[in-house]
């Protein structure tokens, strides 16, 4: 039996969605588009938007309204993603995204934030057309939670003394809360039950955290080329991340010392040093023990939904956040 192909259970949806992402971004003003164009077409693998249509499809059958609403409602979501991205750029000051400069390093710092204003405020001008208060409850909330997320992150950098917990904390609001609204929102959109929904909802939640937590691996473990973006962001920003924080409970007293040290002080200078510190000790294995617990969850959670191929493509995505190398 071949292996599921995940995008292919919803490749005429997934189309239909990037052909009505490019007509959103139409605007009066040329930067807009341009700086909107470059960041959205950027080799992103969408997959907020993604799990918006496998929950929908995964939840009931979609006559045709309620498809539309699923394309639109991934839009929102593929919006909002990436209205986030411009900011926590001009935030981490940022210069390469998915192998390529980030706007605000080739536009500058202002129309990167005003831009991702522009996609913010059209997510939810496309959420009114699609008439779902319950969506928009769910989105509202999710993005003031996002907001604290990145506002409680800022506040760990540059703090070694940050626990797991906080840390945990931070990764579901700020990264695993939206693919938790995507989830939620492409069940609400089918008119999924009761059950259907929170199996979705708590779906999204640990596919969302076992992703981040692989992000944060690979800042230790890839290649600048593989990540799309330079060797070391997280720890010249100062961000005390999982592996990090196990390095400083469980590594040698000279790599507890070199990594608070960086963390303090946000450099580079012992990078070298700290990956062989943060491979050595157990760090890296101890993060991806935890991001496979996430993704066991994700699967437990979606036991209640029917056999079909867009549930077999979801279990594939929780497995796919866990191997990933980009």
């Amino acid at each position: 039996m071949q292996p599921i192909q995940i995008h292919d259970v919803v490749a005429n949806e997934f189309g239909q969605v990037n052909d009505y992402i490019v007509s959103q971004l139409s605007s009066d003003i040329p930067l807009i588009e341009q700086i909107g164009y470059y960041i959205i077409s950027n080799g992103g693998k969408r997959l907020r938007p993604l799990l918006v249509l496998l929950a929908a499809r995964a939840s009931t059958e979609l006559d045709k309204a309620q498809l539309d609403q699923a394309i639109q409602m991934a839009t929102i979501i593929e919006f909002i993603h990436t209205s986030t991205l411009l900011h926590d750029d001009v935030v981490d000051e940022s210069d390469m995204r998915r192998g390529k400069k980030t706007a605000n390093e080739e536009w500058g710092n202002a129309p990167s934030v005003l831009v991702g204003d522009f996609l913010y405020s059209r997510a939810f001008q496309i959420m009114v057309d699609v008439g779902s208060m319950q969506c928009m409850s769910i989105l509202a909330k999710t993005t003031n939670i996002i907001a604290e997320g990145e506002v409680q992150q800022l506040i760990n950098c540059g703090d070694p003394d940050t626990t797991e917990e906080s840390y945990l904390k931070v990764i579901q609001y700020k990264t695993a809360k939206l693919f938790e609204g995507a989830a939620l929102c492409g069940a609400v959109i089918a008119g999924a039950k009761t059950e259907y929904q929170e199996a979705l909802r708590q779906f999204g939640m640990h596919v969302g955290t076992a992703f981040q937590l692989i992000d944060d691996v690979m800042d230790y473990t890839s290649t600048a080329e593989e990540m799309g973006k330079s060797v070391g962001d997280d720890l010249a920003e100062g961000k005390p991340t999982l592996p990090l924080i196990f390095t400083m409970k469980y590594g040698s007293p000279e790599a507890i010392e070199r990594v608070r040290k960086a963390i303090l002080t946000g450099g580079l200078e012992q990078l070298e040093a700290i990956i062989s510190d943060v491979q050595n000790c157990g760090a890296i294995e101890y993060t991806q023990q935890q991001a496979q617990e996430q993704a066991d969850l994700a699967i437990s959670a979606i036991e209640p939904l029917p056999k079909s191929d867009y549930k077999a493509a979801l279990i594939a995505l929780a497995n796919a956040s866990v191997k990933r190398r980009n």
